[in-house]
C-alpha cells in the first residue's frame, strides 16, 4: 500500500458512492477499464474526482484478489484530478457459493445460493480510496458473522419452519456484501474509524420476506456492534457509511431499522441534500426529495434515500451534500451516466 498524501487542512471530507461498476463475470471490469473507452467508468471517475473526498467508500465494484481492477480504476480517478494512494478492499460475501439452496427455489449453484447474491465470487464488492493511512492491524471484518448469531435476528420462517431450511440458516452469513470497521490515522495522530457496509435490497423475495428481514438485520448490526455484541466497539470519531438499500419512509422494506439508526443518539444525521433530487420529486413519497440519493424507475420504486454518511455525535459537521446537480450543471450528464446512485459527502472538523 502506497504512502498517503497530505489532506486538506480542514475540514475532512468523507463520502460514499455505489458506483454500480459490477460486470457479468470475473475480470470483465478490469478488461473494460483497460480498453479505456467505457463511458460509465470515465463518468464515475470524473464525479469522484469532482467531489475530491479524503476518504470515499465505493460499493458495486468487482473485487479481485490482487486488486487489479481497483488499482486500475483508482489510476483513472487520479488522472481525473484526485489521486488516492491508499486503496483498500476485502473479499465480499457476494458470489461465494454455499453448495446449498439458500433462496428456496429448489436449485443450487445460482447467484441466490451464494452468501450474498452474485454471479461470481467478488461480484459487486466494496472498496475504499483514501489519502489517510489505514491502521491495518486494527481492521475488523465482520462479514463472516452468521445471521443467526445476531441478537434478536429476524430469521425467515414458513409455517414455523426455518426458510429455506435449518441447514441453510446454520450456514447463512448476515452480510450480503460486508460489514467492515476500518480505522485511519488522522494528521494529529488520532484515529477516524469508518463503519462500512452495503446491505441487500429488501425486495426480490416471497412472502417469507427473507431479503426484507436480512436488510433490516444488516442495518441493525451496527447498533448491536456499538453495544459491544461483537467485541470492543469504536467509541469516538467514527463514521457509518454505505448503501443501506432502505429509505426511512418510502417504498419497500422495514423502515423502522433505518429510522432507528437515524435517531440513534450515537450518530448525527447531517441530512445531505441535492438540487436534482428536489427537482425530480415523486409526488406520492413522504420523504424530503432533496435527501434522495438514488434515481430509480418511476413510479416504483421512484427516487429514494438509500445511501448514508452518519458521523458519530462527537464530530462537528461543517457541510454535507448529495451530488445530484440540476440539468444545467456541467457534470449533470456524467452523474447520470456514472450510476443510478449519487455520491453522498460530509465535511467534518478535525479540531
Amino acid at each position: 500500500m502506497a504512502a498517503s498524501l497530505p489532506i486538506r487542512a480542514d475540514p475532512l471530507r468523507v463520502a460514499t458512492f455505489n458506483t454500480e461498476l459490477g460486470r457479468d463475470g470475473p475480470g470483465l471490469l478490469l478488461r473494460d477499464i483497460a480498453r479505456g473507452d467505457d463511458p460509465q467508468i470515465a463518468a464515475a471517475a470524473q464525479v469522484i474526482a469532482h467531489i475530491d473526498a479524503d476518504i470515499i467508500l465505493l460499493q458495486g465494484i468487482d473485487y479481485d484478489l490482487d486488486a487489479l481492477a481497483l488499482n486500475a480504476f483508482a489510476d483513472i480517478v487520479a488522472r481525473a484530478g484526485a489521486p488516492y494512494p491508499v486503496r483498500f478492499a476485502l473479499r465480499p460475501n457476494r458470489g461465494i457459493q454455499t453448495g446449498l439452496d439458500m433462496d428456496g427455489d429448489g436449485l443450487t449453484g445460482g447467484p441466490g445460493d451464494a452468501q450474498g447474491f452474485g454471479d461470481f465470487s467478488g461480484a459487486g464488492g466494496m472498496a475504499i480510496l483514501s489519502r489517510l493511512p489505514v491502521q491495518m492491524n486494527d481492521v475488523r471484518d465482520y462479514s463472516d458473522v452468521l445471521w443467526r448469531d445476531l441478537p434478536d435476528a429476524l430469521l425467515p420462517t414458513v409455517d414455523g419452519t426455518p426458510f429455506p431450511s435449518a441447514e441453510a440458516q446454520a450456514l447463512q452469513r448476515l452480510s450480503s456484501s460486508g460489514h467492515w470497521v476500518v480505522p485511519f490515522t488522522l494528521p494529529d495522530g488520532q484515529s477516524l474509524t469508518i463503519l462500512a457496509f452495503h446491505a441487500a435490497p429488501p425486495v426480490f423475495d416471497g412472502p417469507e420476506d427473507r431479503n426484507g428481514r436480512r436488510n433490516h438485520d444488516e442495518i441493525k448490526f451496527w447498533q448491536h456492534y456499538l453495544e459491544g455484541a461483537f467485541g470492543l466497539p469504536a467509541t469516538a470519531r467514527f463514521v457509518l457509511m454505505g448503501d443501506a438499500n432502505l429509505d426511512p419512509l418510502d417504498s419497500d422494506g422495514r423502515h423502522i431499522a433505518m429510522r432507528g439508526l437515524l435517531n440513534d443518539p450515537r450518530f448525527q444525521d447531517p441530512q445531505p441534500a441535492g438540487a436534482g433530487g428536489r427537482m425530480l420529486a415523486n409526488a406520492d413519497h413522504a420523504g424530503d426529495p432533496a435527501l434522495d440519493t438514488a434515481d430509480w424507475d418511476d413510479p416504483d420504486p421512484g427516487n429514494l434515500r438509500v445511501d448514508y454518511v452518519l458521523p458519530s455525535s462527537d464530530w462537528t459537521v461543517f457541510d454535507a451534500g448529495v451530488f445530484w446537480p440540476l440539468p444545467s450543471h456541467a457534470l449533470a450528464q456524467s452523474v447520470a451516466t456514472a450510476s443510478r446512485h449519487r455520491i453522498v459527502w460530509v465535511d467534518l472538523s478535525l479540531d
